[in-house]
């Protein structure tokens, strides 16, 4: 396979990956569809564990393919002498490193910031772990589970009887690759104002809480503490799943109080309108056993495309719940190329997320699925400019 040059805003950016499951990998994916050119560094033995995870066709895991798109694959071994000298090679080369070993790995092989940014005074490393590189659980295993079950996701998550709700899938670890590119596209910046680069400290607790909201201001001053209310909102009414006739579900939210009104009017229940708790959306939060039963007895007598098409000649919100078949159909998403299909020379075309955002002048691209275990090593270390003697010496020791 021919890897195409990096195109994009962030041509000429040369990103480093040696994180795994799931933050840090995903933050440099992001950084790839913009056109950084990224180089995945995995373990010789045991590569990312996310070649293994979830369903696999033909033996190759599905999840590398999005998670290891427009990234080559180089092995090396980091605490093998050879290891670490070809990283210090490879890190004078680079603008970004991303890794996620338990703090303190790196200075155990003698790679720590103070290492690398002598090789490499411009580099920005960017450490991303479950907690944080100090604090009393800094060198605790850290996973995003753990981050959504810290942070208060889950506390909120469920319904008020039932027990509290994890994710089924990487919440917390997505927010915090959200959250890593950002934090490297800041630090990058900054370089280019001071010429030095600098440590990006990713803690993969915090960018979940940041999400969640107000919740600490409002403890903080009034003692609140938001209970699970399952589908449904403190901040207004009505808003919750609803069946239809025809057994499938929707989602109605009024946040607006101007939809609220047309909701009531759209079910046949303007008179609900008039009444004085109607006019905030605490207050109609507080009478959501009403609203609810409004609404979801309208919405039982019809099918969803009867709701839909009512729902949306009213100008009023409603979305319907769908899973992977019907996104993969849905024309919204159609229409904005959401799903973009990837020829990919293990496994033919490949329907994936397309890059997550649309810019006009400077667009982002998929170049590429995720590459084979170690497919570009020699590549990009005869690139580096090690000799082919050099490549032998390194696979005697068990570096590559």
């Amino acid at each position: 396979m021919t890897t195409a040059p990096p195109t994009g805003p962030l041509t000429g950016v040369r990103v480093l990956d040696l994180a795994t499951l799931f933050a840090g990998p995903l933050a440099a994916t992001l950084l790839g569809d913009y056109g950084a050119e990224v180089v995945k560094i995995e373990h010789p033995a045991k590569p990312d564990p996310s070649r293994g995870h979830g369903p696999s066709k033909d033996g190759v895991g599905l999840w590398w393919k999005l998670l290891g798109r427009n990234k080559r694959t180089i092995t090396l071994d980091l605490s093998k002498p050879g290891g670490r000298t070809t990283l210090l090679r490879l890190a004078a080369t680079a603008d970004v490193i991303i890794e996620n070993f338990r703090p303190g790995t790196l200075e155990k092989w003698d790679l720590g910031w103070e290492e690398l940014s002598a090789a490499n005074p411009r580099l920005v490393l960017a450490r991303v772990t479950g907690f944080g590189q100090f604090g009393p659980y800094a060198r605790r295993p850290g996973f995003g589970t753990l981050a959504e079950a810290m942070s208060g996701f889950a506390a909120i998550t469920g319904e008020p009887d039932a027990p509290p709700t994890l994710p089924p899938f990487g919440l917390a670890d997505s927010i915090a690759a959200l959250a890593t590119a950002y934090a490297v596209m800041t630090a990058l910046a900054a370089r280019d104002r001071t010429g030095e680069g600098q440590v990006v400290d990713m803690a993969i607790i915090e960018p979940i809480l940041m999400v969640l909201g107000p919740q600490p201001l409002w403890y903080d001053q009034l003692g609140h503490v938001q209970p699970r209310t399952g589908n449904r909102s403190q901040n207004n009414a009505p808003r919750n799943t609803y069946r239809t006739a025809d057994g499938t579900w929707v989602a109605v939210s009024t946040s607006a109080q101007s939809v609220a009104e047309r909701v009531m009017r759209l079910v046949g229940r303007p008179e609900l309108i008039d009444e004085p708790w109607f006019a905030t959306g605490a207050d109609r939060a507080r009478h959501s056993d009403v609203l609810d039963e409004a609404v979801g007895a309208w919405i039982a007598e019809r099918t969803r495309e009867e709701v839909l098409a009512a729902f949306e000649k009213a100008e009023a919100a409603v979305a319907p719940i769908q899973d992977v078949r019907d996104v993969m159909t849905d024309p919204q998403y159609q229409a904005l190329g959401t799903v973009t299909t990837v020829d990919d020379p293990e496994l033919g075309p490949l329907r994936m997320q397309n890059v997550l955002f649309r810019l006009s002048a400077t667009p982002g691209a998929i170049r590429w699925a995720g590459r084979p275990h170690g497919a570009d090593t020699d590549t990009v270390l005869t690139e580096l400019g090690l000799t082919p003697a050099e490549l032998t010496a390194l696979r005697t020791e068990g570096a590559l």
